[in-house]
C-alpha cells in the first residue's frame, strides 16, 4: 500500500521527507521490521519504540511514525503523530483492508468466565455449520491450526493482521475475550463488533487501573464506545457492576442471570459432579440444557452463550449440541482423576471472587473435606492476596499455601501477605511433617515448591474428598525472578495420581 494513501486520514503534526513509497508492513517491534516497512514508535509499560527507530531502520523501514522529538535520518519519513500507539490500530485497520467488517464479531470481557463463553460460542456455532475463529488467554485458533499467545488481547496491529488471516482463511464467525488492558490502551478501539459480552466483575488488575471504579470503567468503555450503535449487549445483571452497567446504557441490552427477572435465565436447573441439567428460558423459547461442566458459574457461562447464540438467531437444535458437546475448557475445573478417585480439579482461579465462587460451588457437592492449593502471582495486584486468602479459609478444611508466579517478588514475602487472610481462630497452622495422612482439625499449611504442595494434597486426600489446586489453570508455566520455566498443574496433579495409584496398588 501506498504510503500516501495509509496516512491520508491521520490527524499528522508534522512530516519530514518523502509522503511517497510503497510501504510493505507495518511493524512496532523493530525486530521484526523489514525493507519498506513502516515502523510505529509506541510508548510503552516497559519499552518505548523511539528507542528502538535507529534499529527498525537499520533493519529496513523507510518510514516512521512517532509522537517525540526524534532525530533526521537521511532517506526515510518522519510521520509525526500526537499518539501513535491510537494511530497504530488506525494503520492497522487500513492497511489490512478492515477485515472485522466481514466478519461477525463477538466480544466478551468481564473478570472471569471470558475464556469459558468463548469455548462455548466456539462449540455452538460449529455444530450450527460455521467456520469460527477464537482469540483467548489460552491461544487463538482458526481454520484446524492453533497459535500461542502471551496475552488475552493481542496489540492492535496484531489482532487486525490475525483477522485477515480469518476472513482469507473463510472463518465466518470470531469470538474473542476482550482483557481491561487492551480496552485502556485502544487495541480493540478499531474492531466492529456486533456483540458484546459483560459476565462479571471483581478485584482484579488493580496494579494498573488502581481503582475499582477505573477498572469499571475501562470495561464499560468497550460497552460505550467500541461497541457501534445497534449492535447487541448481553449483560450479567445478577453481578452488580453488570447492573451498573446495564442501566447506564440503552435499550440495546439482553441482560441474563438466575436471580433477578431476565431476558434469558434458568430458575429450574440442577447441578451435580456429573454436570448441569437446566431449562433455559430466552426470548425465543425454552432450551433445555446438558452440560458435563460443574457449578452455577458455569450455568452463567451457559446463559451468557445462549444469549450470545440467540442474537445470533441459531436454531435450539444446535445450541443444545454445542453446549452439551463442551466437555471441558483446558484448567477451568479441569477434572484430572478418575471415578473411584478423590475428585482433583485444575483451575484458573486467580482472583477472590474466582476462588471463592469456584468453591462455593465444590461445597455443594462435598460429602466429607475440600483441600485447596493456591497461590497468588507476584508484582501484580496485591490487594487481592488477604482476600484470597480468606476465601480459601472459609471453604476449605485444608489450605495449602504455595507459589504461584513470584516473579521479581520473594515468594515468601507474597505467602506472608495471603496469610493475613487465612488466619483466624478457626484455622490451625499446620507444619508439613504433622502430614503423614489424612487430618480432622480444619487449617492451613505453608509449601512455598508447588510440586511439593500439590504432591501433599493428592496424597493425603481420601477418597470422597475434593481438591482444588487453584491459580494457573491452563498456564504451563511458572515465572520466578524474570525466568519462564515449565511447569503444569495438570501433568504435576497426574502424576501424583499415579503415584497415587502405585502406592496404593503396592
Amino acid at each position: 500500500m501506498e504510503l500516501s494513501e495509509l496516512i491520508r486520514e491521520l490527524d499528522v503534526i508534522t512530516i519530514s521527507g518523502e509522503e511517497a513509497g510503497t510501504v510493505s508492513d507495518i511493524c512496532y517491534d523493530s525486530r521484526k521490521c523489514e525493507r519498506d516497512s513502516l515502523f510505529v514508535a509506541v510508548p510503552g509499560l516497559k519499552y518505548d519504540g523511539h528507542n528502538y527507530i535507529s534499529e527498525a531502520i537499520r533493519r529496513g523501514a523507510r518510514s516512521i511514525i512517532h509522537e517525540k522529538d526524534v532525530p533526521p535520518n537521511p532517506g526515510v519519513s518522519f510521520i509525526r503523530v500526537e499518539n501513535s500507539r491510537r494511530v497504530l490500530g488506525k494503520l492497522a485497520k487500513k492497511f489490512f483492508h478492515n477485515p472485522t467488517s466481514e466478519l461477525c464479531l463477538i466480544g466478551v470481557t468481564g473478570t472471569n468466565g471470558k475464556t469459558t463463553v468463548t469455548y462455548l460460542l466456539e462449540s455452538i456455532l460449529e455444530a450450527a455449520g460455521f467456520h469460527v475463529g477464537v482469540i483467548g488467554t489460552i491461544n487463538y485458533r482458526f481454520g484446524g491450526d492453533t497459535f500461542e499467545t502471551s496475552i488475552t488481547t493481542p496489540e492492535s496491529l496484531d489482532l487486525q493482521r490475525i483477522f485477515r488471516n480469518m476472513v482469507d482463511a473463510g472463518i465466518t464467525h470470531v469470538i474473542m475475550e476482550v482483557s481491561s488492558h487492551a480496552l485502556d490502551l485502544g487495541r480493540v478501539d478499531d474492531c466492529e463488533y456486533d456483540i458484546g459480552i459483560f459476565t462479571n466483575l471483581s478485584q482484579d488488575h488493580l496494579d494498573y487501573h488502581y481503582t475499582f471504579d477505573n477498572y469499571f470503567l475501562a470495561k464499560r468503555r468497550f460497552f460505550s464506545d467500541i461497541l457501534k450503535e445497534g449492535k447487541k449487549m448481553i449483560i450479567n445483571v445478577d453481578d452488580s457492576w453488570g447492573r451498573r452497567l446495564f442501566e447506564e446504557m440503552d435499550d440495546s441490552v439482553l441482560t441474563f442471570g438466575i436471580k433477578h427477572q431476565t431476558h434469558v435465565s434458568s430458575d429450574d436447573y440442577t447441578l451435580s459432579l456429573n454436570g448441569i441439567n437446566a431449562t433455559v428460558k430466552t426470548p425465543r423459547g425454552n432450551i433445555s440444557i446438558t452440560s458435563p461442566m460443574i457449578g452455577k458459574f458455569n450455568l452463567y457461562n451457559i446463559l451468557a452463550s445462549a444469549a450470545a447464540a440467540t442474537v445470533i438467531q441459531i436454531p435450539e437444535k444446535y445450541i443444545q449440541a454445542g453446549i452439551k458437546g463442551l466437555e471441558s475448557v483446558p484448567g477451568r475445573l479441569e477434572k484430572v482423576s478418575e471415578s473411584d478417585e478423590p475428585a482433583i480439579f485444575v483451575d484458573y482461579a486467580h482472583t477472590e471472587d474466582a476462588l471463592k465462587s469456584v468453591l462455593e460451588n465444590l461445597s455443594e457437592f462435598k460429602t466429607k473435606k475440600i483441600i485447596t492449593v493456591f497461590g497468588c502471582g507476584g508484582d501484580r495486584d496485591r490487594g487481592k492476596r488477604p482476600l484470597m486468602g480468606r476465601a480459601a479459609a472459609e471453604f476449605s478444611d485444608l489450605a495449602i499455601v504455595t507459589s504461584d508466579n513470584p516473579r521479581t517478588e520473594n515468594p515468601l514475602a507474597i505467602i506472608d501477605e495471603i496469610e493475613k487472610g487465612v488466619r483466624s481462630d478457626t484455622m490451625r497452622k499446620y507444619r508439613s511433617q504433622d502430614y503423614h495422612s489424612g487430618f480432622d482439625e480444619k487449617g492451613y499449611i505453608v509449601i512455598p515448591d508447588r510440586t511439593e504442595a500439590i504432591n501433599l494434597a493428592i496424597r493425603i486426600a481420601e477418597q470422597d474428598d475434593i481438591v482444588l489446586i487453584a491459580g494457573k489453570g491452563h498456564e504451563d508455566y511458572q515465572i520466578i525472578g524474570e525466568t519462564k520455566i515449565w511447569f503444569d498443574d495438570t501433568v504435576v496433579a497426574r502424576k501424583a495420581l499415579e503415584q497415587r495409584r502405585s502406592g496404593r496398588a503396592g
